[in-house]
């Protein structure tokens, strides 16, 4: 889903924002698998939690948040899957 449909659903349908909020939970839980996955083949770590919280209550916010902190890198046909991931690894780097 792109940046623009994400917000048409949330704007035009009844309960646009808890579709929203449940498929930015699964695109973060989505995003945090892959990682793992890749990060066990091999590839190098770019999210650790390091002991600290995520929960999916936080998925929406760390969308949003990385949204207004690069406003002018996002275009509305960009995937959310990027926004989420680029949020993750800003949020939780490795350092």
């Amino acid at each position: 889903m792109t940046i623009r449909e994400m917000r048409a659903l949330e704007k035009t349908e009844k309960q646009g924002s808890t579709y929203t909020d449940y498929y930015l939970v699964g695109v973060m839980e989505g995003a945090l698998e892959a990682h793992t996955q890749a990060v066990r083949a091999g590839a190098s770590a770019s999210i650790c939690l390091n002991g600290r919280r995520l929960e999916p209550s936080m998925a929406k916010n760390l969308y949003t948040t990385e949204l207004k902190r690069n406003a002018d890198l996002y275009e509305a046909d960009m995937p959310v899957q990027l926004v989420v991931v680029n949020a993750l690894g800003t949020v939780y780097p490795c350092l």
